[in-house]
């Protein structure tokens, strides 16, 4: 039997829920026949709270034959992305189901990088007589969850830093705002680098990602409303700073569209990222300001950097983009340099 083909498949499914199931992880699920390597069901976790992958693959497979009476599960080998879980949540344990329907087989792409419950999924699978196979594409597997997994491996959110420049190294006018109001003196829109398709890839990146934050001067500048309006999926939940207490109650970021995070005392990044960590938040989008871009690169605990580029737009004076050297490697699309740098 092709181990990978299937574990392949499981990949693929498990990113359909890819914009609706956070915290949780990613996972797909494909029930297969052993006597002759017949698909007879798969399935996927589909939204945060609802079936898990294991349990939407055997609905479907029950689905699928005239008679659920005739499908003899002893024949089947059951392939998942990730070990199937073992404690009681939102649902019940997969790894009880599993035993329940007698799979004689269950190959898992990864175990669950959460420690606290790290093979114990596969020991009770193992336990109740079931051969298990681990450790099939698991690198991509990884891949997949890398958000669920910094948050239980590091005990932070996975950190993604966004911004565009202009071609000489620009991410905005020098602007400046008046009090504690949404003007900017002298008045002037920010600087527009992203077309309108860029503009859906950021709004991309505000879906993968659980949570988005900018910092006050931005709140103050731009009044931004930090949704995703571009793309399917939720909507982000919104992070800044405000040490001074200057944001206005109706800055738009305040909106009940969506949750607001507000740091005022405790502003440095590690505290920012442990307390969004017990949250239960795995991942944040930071899309500015410069400083708080600064600030974060400095520390240097953030896991990729995404930077558009208009190469033919200059404004001769501004904002400075975070200065960090640009990959050999780029992606052009609508006249923009897309580049991705990743920690190593």
């Amino acid at each position: 039997m092709n181990y990978e083909k299937h574990i392949c498949r499981c990949i693929e499914l498990a990113r359909r829920g890819e914009y609706y199931v956070a915290p949780n992880p990613m996972v797909g699920a494909v029930l297969v026949r052993n006597s002759d390597e017949v698909i007879l069901g798969e399935g996927w976790h589909e939204r945060y709270g609802e079936s898990h992958a294991e349990v939407n693959c055997f609905r479907d497979a029950e689905k699928s034959v005239k008679d659920s009476s005739e499908l003899s599960y002893k024949d089947c080998t059951l392939f998942v992305s990730l070990e199937p879980c073992s404690h009681y949540g939102k649902t019940p344990p997969c790894a009880e189901l599993i035993i329940r329907k007698g799979v004689s087989r269950v190959v898992v792409g990864m175990l669950d990088p959460n420690p606290v419950v790290s093979g114990r999924g596969i020991a009770m699978l193992r336990e109740a007589g079931i051969e298990v196979v681990v450790g099939i594409l698991e690198k991509e597997c990884a891949y997949l969850n890398k958000r669920f997994i910094c948050l239980h491996q590091n005990k932070r959110p996975y950190v993604v830093l966004k911004w565009a420049q202009t071609g000489d190294g620009f991410i905005d006018y020098k602007r400046e705002f008046c009090g504690s109001t949404h003007v900017s003196l002298p008045p002037k829109q920010a600087l527009c680098i992203s077309t309108p398709i860029t503009k859906k890839i950021v709004h991309r990146m505000r879906a993968e990602n659980m949570s988005i934050m900018v910092g006050t001067r931005t709140v103050l500048l731009d009044n931004p409303r930090l949704l995703n309006t571009h793309w399917e999926g939720r909507h982000p939940i919104r992070v800044t700073i405000d040490r001074h207490h200057i944001l206005p109650k109706d800055s738009r970021i305040f909106s009940d569209e969506s949750e607001t995070i507000v740091y005022y005392e405790q502003t440095d990044w590690p505290f920012i990222l442990t307390d969004l960590a017990k949250r239960n938040i795995h991942s944040i989008l930071v899309e500015g300001g410069s400083c708080l871009l600064a600030h974060i690169l400095q520390t240097g605990i953030w896991d990729e950097i995404h930077i558009e580029v208009a190469p033919d737009l200059h404004i001769r004076d501004g904002v400075a983009a975070p200065a960090i050297a640009l990959p050999d490697t780029f992606e052009t699309i609508d006249g923009r340099n897309l580049y991705t740098i990743y920690r190593r």
